[in-house]
This record gives structure tokens, C-alpha cells and sequence, in this order.
């Protein structure tokens, strides 16, 4: 048996959705004339209480595109310092935008009003001008944790003050609505732009959309030309992500009771040292041993995970994961 944690990314389509590849109505997207990918953005954007969206190849993409359009050059960003944008996107805020980043050290990747206004600028021609913030959700490095938009509407408060633009990565945001109970529409009343990954969680093969105002999302579709995001009949794979939008949201829950059993299987291992709370479908925990060592003997009995330090270990649960494989692991940890 093979159980292949190391991301919510390895999921394959289903059945189901692959059927609806098949039959999905296409044209030429950067003409506008695809249907699958209009009628992805419409719900899209409907979900999230947004004016309009765009459908890009990644969640890199889409974030990296919000960014110049919330930016311009000599200005900074507002970030945790485990943030996507920053540790994961090849240093795309320094080449795409000629932004600095000012980087915060939350708990967990989750920052706060609090937090955020001491390092906001003062006009001053030695300092970048602060433009940005930019929040993730669930915070990746942070094991799946999530804001609330009880925790959100103070900072989306404090950035309206001070005349900033908020964007959401949200990677996984459709796990955080999972664990909080939070209304997605409730999103556009905050977030000046908002990233959803559809290549997660929700196991469609390919694809982001970025959320934001019609003049926004106008001016974002010049940047994906421009960053080669223009994909024509990208309505095949827009049809998988509808339908995954449509079917695969509700059953987030399974992943993130998938992830707490494995976490309570790690926390009686011998050589496991800690492990960190689990909220939705991510568990990171600390081994005694090198995390490659630990790793190998996994994959020894079939598991595949990932390192992210060299104590440290991620497991991601997800749609291909299943009960049987989960009783598989749990036993494999009882044996370590």
C-alpha cells in the first residue's frame, strides 16, 4: 500500500470529474470566449462576494499578480515571515513588482492589528512607501492554521485607515471555512483581492482564481498575458475545478478528522517530540532523529512525506487519502 502525504497537490481527478473535462464547452479564453472558464469565474467570484475573477495556471500567479496590481514600484508589503508570497514564490515580489516586504512574526503565521501598525511607514522619502498586506489562509508553515474573519476584520479595518490594500492568499481557504464555519461570501466585504487554489483540497488538476473588483481584475488580465498565464481553451481544466466547487468542498471534513487521527497516532510515537495542534488538514511534528532518517523508514512502508526542517515532518491528508490508508499509517507509527 502506498500513502503519499507529502501534499494536497498529488491528487489525481475523479471519475466524475474527469467526465466533466470531457464535455466541458471551450473557446479561445484569452478572446473571452470560453465558456467554462467565463461561467468558473462567475462562481468564483458570486462565492466569495467579489465583482469579478480570473482563471491562472497557479496560486503563485494569482498572488503574484495581486501584488502589481496593489503595488508599485518602491513600495513594501506587509507579510508573517513564513508567508507563501515570500518563502515559496522564487523571490517574485522583489522581480515581478520591485516591492520590499516588511516581515512579522505571528503566532503561527497569524497576525494581528496590533502587530501591524508599528511597522507601517511614515511618508518619509528613506522608507518604502507600505501599500500592502497580505494575509494567508490556513498559513502553510503554520500547520493549517486559520483566521477567522473575527480576526480579519481588525486588520481589514486598520489597512482601511491607513489606506492599504488587503490580499488573501487563500491557498487552502476553503479548509479554513471548513474549521471555522465562516461564510465565504463574508470575504469580499474585507479583502481587496483574494487567491483561491483549486489544486488542493479540492483535487481539481490545475488552477487559481483571483478575486477583486471589476477595474482590478481588468488590469490583472494585461499582467497574466504578460506573465504568459494566457492558456486558450483552458476551459477543460476550468470545468474540473467548477465541478470540484461544486462537489468537494463539504467533504474538507474528512481530511482535517483524517489529519486528527494521524496527529493522535504521532503523539503516543516513542520518537516523535512534539507535535503541532491540528486544525484542518496539515500535521507537522518533531522527531528525536533526523527528519530524513524518519522519513526513509516511512517510505519504507509505503508513506511519503516531506521535510520542512531538519526536525520537522509534514503530513498532508487529502481527497486520494482513504480510511484504510489512514489505519495503515496509524499502525505503521505504532511499530516506530
Amino acid at each position: 500500500m502506498t500513502v503519499d502525504l507529502r501534499s494536497d497537490t498529488v491528487t489525481k481527478p475523479t471519475q466524475g470529474m474527469l467526465e466533466a473535462m470531457w464535455s466541458a464547452k471551450v473557446g479561445d479564453d484569452v478572446f473571452g470566449e470560453d465558456e467554462s472558464v467565463n461561467a468558473l469565474e462567475e462562481k468564483a467570484a458570486a462565492m466569495f462576494g467579489m465583482e469579478a475573477a480570473i482563471f491562472c495556471p497557479s496560486g503563485t500567479m494569482t498572488n503574484q499578480i495581486a501584488i502589481k496590481c496593489f503595488t508599485q514600484p518602491l513600495d513594501e508589503l506587509i507579510a508573517d515571515q513564513t508567508a507563501h508570497v515570500y518563502r515559496y514564490e522564487g523571490g517574485g515580489i522583489a522581480f515581478n513588482s520591485a516591492v520590499s516586504t516588511r516581515l512579522l512574526n505571528g503566532y503561527r503565521g497569524i497576525l494581528t492589528a496590533e502587530m501591524i501598525e508599528p511597522e507601517i511607514n511614515a511618508e518619509n522619502i528613506h522608507y518604502p512607501h507600505t501599500s500592502l498586506v497580505v494575509l494567508e489562509n490556513t498559513v502553510n508553515k503554520g500547520g493549517g492554521s486559520c483566521y477567522t474573519l473575527q480576526q480579519i476584520a481588525p486588520i481589514a479595518e486598520l489597512c482601511k485607515k491607513y489606506n492599504l490594500k488587503l490580499h488573501l492568499d487563500g491557498a487552502r481557504i476553503f479548509n479554513a471555512l471548513a474549521y471555522t464555519g465562516d461564510s465565504a461570501k463574508d470575504y469580499g466585504k474585507y479583502f481587496d483581492g483574494i487567491s483561491v487554489c483549486l489544486s488542493k483540497g479540492l483535487g481539481a488538476p490545475v488552477g487559481s482564481v483571483f478575486l477583486a473588483d471589476k477595474d482590478t481584475i481588468k488590469y490583472a488580465r494585461r499582467l497574466r498575458k504578460v506573465f504568459g498565464g494566457g492558456m486558450r481553451q483552458a476551459g477543460f481544466l476550468a470545468a474540473a475545478a467548477s465541478y470540484a466547487l461544486d462537489r468537494h468542498v463539504d467533504r474538507l471534513k474528512i481530511d482535517h478528522a483524517h489529519a486528527h487521527t494521524l496527529a493522535d497516532a504521532l503523539a503516543n510515537c516513542g520518537c516523535v517530540t512534539n507535535v503541532v495542534p491540528v486544525e484542518t488538514n496539515i500535521v507537522l511534528f518533531d522527531t528525536e532523529q533526523p527528519a530524513e532518517q524518519m522519513l526513509a523508514k516511512l517510505e519504507s512502508k509505503g508513506i511519503k512525506a516531506n521535510s520542512t526542517d531538519k526536525h520537522r515532518i509534514r503530513f498532508v491528508t487529502h481527497l486520494d487519502i482513504h480510511p484504510e490508508q489512514i489505519e495503515h499509517v496509524v499502525k505503521v507509527l505504532g511499530e516506530m
